[in-house]
């Protein structure tokens, strides 16, 4: 039996690398969120510049599927690249608390559609994961990523937005299961 198929995705293992702050990300605090229509886990299609009121879109690399080996061998040991099942788990345990306070959640990959309903299905999300496989988004706002094992991945951050404008930005984030209690605590401040 190969090791992958015992690994637990919704937890962490100890001794993840720390990503650092690179400043990829510096330039999106007080940008528009670019016209971009992308395919969500429910069906339709999502232009995150219309969503009004708040909004907080949390992008991350690639979640992986119980029983299937990563996307590299060593992707433990890619800075900011396990996590992303356990800080969407931790999205939606949250998500009634975000929508106490009028914000709307939104997962953001460059994953396919199919990959990502897969996952929404699997754990329930209460919430749209959007797809940016095309990278439009990704590269309209220069969104930091990671090339890894011939694909370019989203690097880890989140966003808050108000009416299509980005107000903060989370980059680097770690670690990524405490990181929606984070988002949620600074709403509150």
């Amino acid at each position: 039996m190969a090791e992958y198929s015992t690994r637990d995705l919704t937890e962490l293992p100890a001794g993840l690398p720390v990503p650092v702050d690179d400043g990829r990300a510096a330039h999106l605090t007080g940008l528009r969120v670019p016209s971009v229509a992308l395919q969500a886990t429910t069906g339709e299609q999502i232009d995150l510049s219309a969503i009004s009121g708040r909004a907080v879109v949390f992008a991350y690399p690639r979640t992986g599927q119980p029983g299937q080996p990563p996307l590299t061998p060593d992707w433990d040991l890619v800075p900011g690249a396990r996590g992303c099942t356990p800080e969407t788990c931790a999205f939606r345990d949250l998500a009634a608390e975000f929508g106490k306070h009028d914000v709307r959640l939104f997962g953001l990959s460059t994953q396919q559609p199919e990959y990502q309903r897969e996952l929404s299905e699997r754990l329930h999300l209460p919430f749209p994961v959007l797809s940016d496989a095309a990278r439009t988004l990704t590269d309209a706002l220069h969104l930091p990523t990671l090339s890894i094992g011939g694909h370019v991945l989203l690097a880890r951050l989140s966003w808050l937005q108000r009416d299509g404008r980005i107000e903060r930005v989370w980059y680097p984030v770690f670690p990524p299961d405490r990181h929606a209690s984070e988002v949620l605590a600074s709403l509150s401040r």
